[in-house]
């Protein structure tokens, strides 16, 4: 068996807590092994224009604690590539070549479901030798438990919820607190539970406008100060949810962003009008993305990153790397790819929240 000499790692997709940490935890043990480490810029943006950096020592040195990625991200894609017509090209042929022209015993992808994706079609044309690593604040990659960004995001936004209180209880307003999740509902469910939330509106459970309201009005009737309803950005209503039943896919991400955009001021001036309280929007955006880690997501990426590392001196590819029951294991890529983890009634945050009172917006 051909020892392993020289590796690729990139980054892909959105930013994300961790990633820096997750380069040092694979790099780290394979540079005690010997093993030359390449940087590959810009995520596959990278592998397709052949750019790429040595990661030595120096340059892994001090990564744990730093945010973002030394080696940059694009969400470009090779097999849907931009050209410059304005349209698409394949170009899964120049990343396999740039992969073997770079001399390359594996490739690390690190990046959220997209990636995954991506990394799996190179793993079927012409890269065989990939492992991939879980990341997103959004926490919706399938097949594992946790994903590393998720605790870091959740943190954010939970501290952005626990200022909120002082100014909504001193001028007996209702926060409206727009976090991100566009298609899972996990970051909005942590940080507002966390946050002490009285509503909480996820893109899994459709909601129904007069619950909203019957719950904002119950807490005025209990002469509440203030309320806080947090709502992920791709959360929608009842009324919503049937009017995109029959909608094609590109009318519906049309849809969905225009929604998305309206969708707090829309909420806000219901509950003004409705539940007669003052109501204030605050949308965190690309603040939940920023920042260094915090120490849960530094032990995760580096766990990850370091079992990475053990697959590829086992020459065990074809996986992404994943906590199940506060296990690192290796998951085949078959069957992460194409999947999203959603949040499901009969989850432990849903009875949670059921129990502490708080409101989904869910009809009854």
């Amino acid at each position: 068996m051909a020892k392993i000499r020289r590796i690729g790692i990139l980054t892909s997709g959105g930013d994300c807590p961790g990633l820096n940490a997750a380069i040092r935890g694979v790099a780290k043990p394979l540079l005690e092994e010997g093993v030359q480490i390449i940087g590959i810029q810009d995520g596959f943006r990278g592998l397709v224009e052949n750019r790429t950096m040595q990661l030595g020592p120096r340059e892994t040195s001090g990564l744990l604690v730093e945010g973002g990625t030394i080696l940059g991200t694009s969400r470009f894609k090779p097999h849907k590539y931009p050209d410059r017509n304005g349209g698409f090209e394949d170009r899964t042929k120049d990343a396999v070549e740039n992969y073997h022209k770079m001399r390359l015993d594996a490739l690390v992808c690190i990046g959220g479901g997209g990636t995954h994706k991506n990394a799996f079609q190179l793993y079927q044309n012409g890269i065989p030798h990939i492992v991939t690593l879980p990341k997103t604040i959004d926490n919706d990659v399938f097949g594992t438990d946790v994903t590393f960004g998720y605790d870091t995001g959740m943190s954010i936004a939970c501290d952005a919820i626990d200022r909120l209180h002082t100014t909504a209880s001193s001028h007996h307003r209702c926060m409206l607190v727009d976090v991100m999740g566009h298609n899972t509902g996990w970051l909005a469910m942590g940080a507002g539970i966390a946050g002490g939330a009285d509503v909480i509106l996820i893109p899994e459970f459709p909601f129904s406008l007069d619950r909203v309201v019957d719950a904002l009005i119950e807490r005025e009737r209990r002469n509440k100060r203030f309320s806080i309803v947090v709502v992920a950005e791709g959360a929608h209503s009842l009324e919503e949810a049937d009017l995109r039943k029959d909608m094609d896919k590109k009318d519906l991400k049309d849809r969905d962003r225009a929604y998305c955009d309206s969708l707090s001021h829309d909420l806000a001036r219901i509950i003004e009008d409705r539940v007669k309280i003052e109501t204030r929007i605050t949308t965190l955006g690309h603040l939940q993305r920023g920042g260094i880690p915090t120490a849960r997501d530094r032990v995760l990426a580096s766990r990850m990153g370091t079992l990475a590392a053990d697959q590829i001196l086992r020459r065990e590819f074809g996986v992404m790397v994943a906590e199940r029951n506060n296990l690192i294991v290796p998951v085949p890529l078959d069957e992460v790819v194409g999947k999203k983890k959603y949040i499901t009634p009969d989850n432990g945050l849903v009875r949670t929240a059921s129990r502490l009172g708080v409101s989904l917006g869910r009809p009854r």
